[in-house]
């Protein structure tokens, strides 16, 4: 009886049986999925219904107890919000307008009444939307944190259940529908609940980590403040999702550049996630975390690649999407054939395939301008960390390092190096993209021509079987090239530092000579190396027409019959070919660059360092800031061959201390071994304080003398007009034509060398250290004012 009464209940709710059929687990898995049956209506009635009450429940029980104010309730805080709302909330509307008809054709005996179950799933899914975008318009904290992204997930599971039921539906009928429309849209309209979602939790891990110290300004006490103001940061921090993906927030820069010719002060600042400084920080961190975990040295790569995941899926995903809408091109073109010569499947198929083509080529140059992008700025940020941790690094080279790797070498890594393996995220998607546009080309191919397309697959593996030993030549030439570069550049900075010496010895020419041999040996290996690439490149673009070649012959000997339909979708698919064969050439080429790139720059930062001693801060009752007990020191860290062996030396605070010896003696190994730059062979040394120290040649940069004694510190008129007086500068600063504010040449080229010598004898003073160490300081100035300086 109960159940005669199930069945006679669905018979009234779906006008006839569900499943006439034996096999009813069959029946109803495949009516599930499609949006004309009235199984489908069910679940999808039954789905809206739970997600109406659950979206109820939440609303009633976690609003009053949140013990928020009812006044700040609802609340839209970015553009990305208010198009998921609004859009949601318009289509519900509609959707409840729909169902009301339906339900009003029953009680107006309307011959084509809808039967219950179109009306009820039309009305449960109005309903699940309204009710959805009321509760994504509620501030976060009165439903908490994880309900964004958690109905954010449901919600596109099931409008995803409702697309893919209406587009079974549409296939199957043949015919196209108001509410088929509406579930459609429907899928959209949840993705950006999704966006919401995934923006929310990013914003709140932002949020989290904003006392990190990778989010620290490099210059905390002059920059930070410039650096947080809103109006010098660039816009695109603050820019929402809509802003990012159509670029809008670069229009205030450009509508700038169209009124008057852009400035530097005009040009905004970096967020502070792109900084060079905060992106090193979160590189050694990420380094330091995969040492501790692994004994072994970690793969520069990897680090890379776990610093910036987030990035490379992301870009990634534009990638992607950008192959798949640019191979619809030939499918949609083969459907406008047939629909054009009568071979359409349903009535408005045309305008169905104007619409997508349309939406297909939105997508596809919105997806490849975001990738471009995406793949650029962290191409930037992978240049400016890695020339970051260059520069450190070569500021603790051990002397044995030092003597490997050269300052011209340093200078390749920064410059060449560093710019390649910068370089590589813009094509680093290529690698995979391009195998994946030539399947997809492929599998066209072969729909469209069937087995001629294997002709195809044939000159293209042959293509790329002939250029693997060229290869691996490339690799080995470019390895060269590096090389010879390195020689050249140390050998032409020797030559340009050195320029005085030669001019005075008349070594021009022979230097010349040596300079342009170099040069001609770094030109065999370039024009070795071009030749190869040059040969790869015609290999690669003369490869297309072979293919088509290929393709139309084997369709004339096979007998494939050829039409409109299949000849011009083979002719835009062999189009499709094209620009995935000829980038071949230039993925292989960046790819071997970046990895001569990546092997350089490992070796260098794997290279030893100075044994760095521990240098305590200086604390008040110390009475021994410099402590030596049986210290030998080594430049060669040969234990055997030291240096400077078995050193004592107790230095008492106040205390002034002159090292006497004869020329040679080792007094300026001894000061950079209490800097730590020569490597303790035994012993212990303990060093407390601040270091200042006056090299025996004077080290000037370019700028205005007041820049050379201040060094980057701030302004202190009382200490710096002291420091000025005790140096004995006043003289000579009014004798210059602006004072302090003169420039000086490169390395002090129009100062005196008594000059020289007092200004970095200011700069030392000015920083108000703890321990001042002075080589030789006074070889350069005459008595009277080496006695002056003496008794400062």
């Amino acid at each position: 009886m109960g159940s005669l009464t199930a069945g006679s209940w669905m018979m009234n709710l779906c006008g006839g049986p569900v499943c006439s059929n034996q096999d009813a687990l069959s029946c109803a898995f495949k009516e599930v999925f499609d949006s004309s049956t009235c199984t489908n209506h069910l679940a999808a009635t039954g789905i809206g219904l739970l997600l109406v009450l659950a979206l109820a429940l939440q609303l009633v029980i976690k609003i009053p107890n949140s013990g928020g104010s009812a006044q700040g309730l609802v609340a839209v805080g970015s553009p990305l919000q208010l198009a998921a709302v609004v859009f949601s909330g318009c289509l519900g509307l509609v959707y409840l307008g729909l169902g009301l008809s339906m339900l009003g054709s029953i009680f107006s005996q309307d011959a084509a009444a809808y039967l219950p179950h179109w009306w009820l799933v039309t009305l449960s899914q109005g309903f699940s939307l309204v009710l959805s975008s009321f509760a994504f318009s509620v501030r976060p904290r009165f439903l908490g944190a994880s309900f964004v992204p958690l109905w954010s997930i449901l919600v596109v599971v099931y409008a995803a259940f409702i697309c893919c039921s209406s587009v079974v539906g549409i296939v199957a009928d043949k015919a196209i529908t108001i509410k088929a429309c509406l579930d459609v849209l429907s899928l959209p309209a949840a993705f950006l609940f999704l966006l919401y979602g995934v923006r929310c939790t990013h914003d709140e891990d932002g949020y989290q980590a904003t006392g990190n110290a990778l989010y620290k300004p490099l210059n905390t006490e002059a920059d930070g403040q410039i650096a947080d103001s809103d109006t010098q940061v660039t816009s695109f921090a603050k820019a929402g999702f809509f802003s990012k993906m159509s670029f809008w927030w670069l229009n205030h820069l450009m509508k700038l550049g169209y009124e008057k010719p852009l400035e530097d002060k005009d040009m905004p600042l970096l967020q502070t996630t792109d900084r060079a400084h905060n992106q090193y920080l979160m590189f050694l961190e990420k380094l330091n975390s995969k040492q501790s975990h692994s004994h072994a040295t970690p793969s520069i790569l990897w680090t890379i690649v776990s610093c910036h995941k987030r990035e490379i899926i992301v870009s990634g995903f534009f990638a992607l999407l950008k192959v798949l809408t640019l191979s619809t091109g030939p499918l949609l073109l083969k459907a406008f054939i047939n629909v054009s010569v009568g071979k359409g499947t349903f009535k408005y198929e045309g305008f169905v395939l104007a619409a997508t083509m349309f939406v297909c080529k939105c997508c596809e140059s919105l997806s490849q301008r975001q990738w471009f992008f995406r793949t650029r700025r962290l191409g930037l940020q992978v240049r400016s960390f890695l020339s970051a941790a260059i520069y450190k690094k070569q500021q603790k080279l051990s002397n044995s390092a030092k003597m490997k790797h050269s300052s011209g070498q340093i200078m390749n890594y920064v410059t060449v190096d560093a710019y390649r393996i910068g370089e590589f995220p813009y094509w680093f998607h290529q690698t995979w993209t391009t195998s994946v546009q030539l399947c997809i080309a492929l599998a066209i191919l072969y729909n469209a021509v069937g087995a001629a397309a294997v002709s195809s697959l044939a000159v293209i593996i042959i293509t790329v079987i002939g250029n693997a030993p060229v290869a691996k030549l490339q690799h080995k030439f470019q390895s060269k090239l590096m090389e010879a570069q390195d020689v050249r550049l140390k050998a032409m900075s020797e030559s340009l530092v050195h320029m005085k010496i030669l001019k005075l010895y008349s070594w021009e020419g022979h230097f010349k000579k040596v300079i342009e041999g170099l040069r001609e040996v770094e030109y065999k290996w370039l024009s070795a190396f071009l030749l190869r690439r040059a040969y790869n490149s015609f290999l690669f673009w003369s490869s297309p027409v072979l293919v088509s070649a290929a393709t139309f012959l084997t369709c004339y000997l096979f007998k494939i019959p050829l039409d409109a339909s299949n000849v011009f979708t083979t002719v835009a698919t062999l189009r499709l070919v094209q620009d995935p064969v000829r980038t071949i050439p230039d993925v292989i080429a960046v790819l071997i660059q970046a990895k001569v790139g990546f092997t350089r720059i490992s070796k260098f930062l794997d290279a030893p360092e100075l044994n760095g001693q521990l240098r305590k801060k200086y604390r008040v009752g110390i009475d021994y800031p410099i402590v030596m007990n049986s210290c030998s020191f080594s430049w060669d860290e040969n234990p055997s061959k030291p240096t400077l062996n078995n050193i004592n030396l107790v230095v008492k605070a106040g205390e002034k201390v002159a090292i006497c010896g004869e020329v040679g003696s080792g007094k300026s190994t001894l000061l950079a071994a209490v800097l730590g730059e020569v490597p303790k062979t035994e012993g212990t040394i303990e060093v407390c304080g601040k270091i200042a120290y006056v090299s025996q040649t004077a080290w000037i940069q370019t700028g205005t003398v007041q820049d050379n004694i201040l060094f980057g510190s701030l302004m202190d008129r009382q200490i710096y007009q002291e420091t000025i007086e005790r140096c004995s500068l006043v003289k000579d600063l009014e004798m210059l034509p602006f004072g302090d504010r003169t420039q000086i040449g490169e390395r002090g080229v129009n100062l005196s060398g008594g000059q020289k010598q007092r200004v970095q004898l200011a700069r030392a003073l000015y920083q108000n250290a703890d321990i001042y160490l002075l080589d030789d300081p006074f070889s350069a100035v005459d008595a009277h004012t080496a006695t002056s300086l003496f008794n400062v």
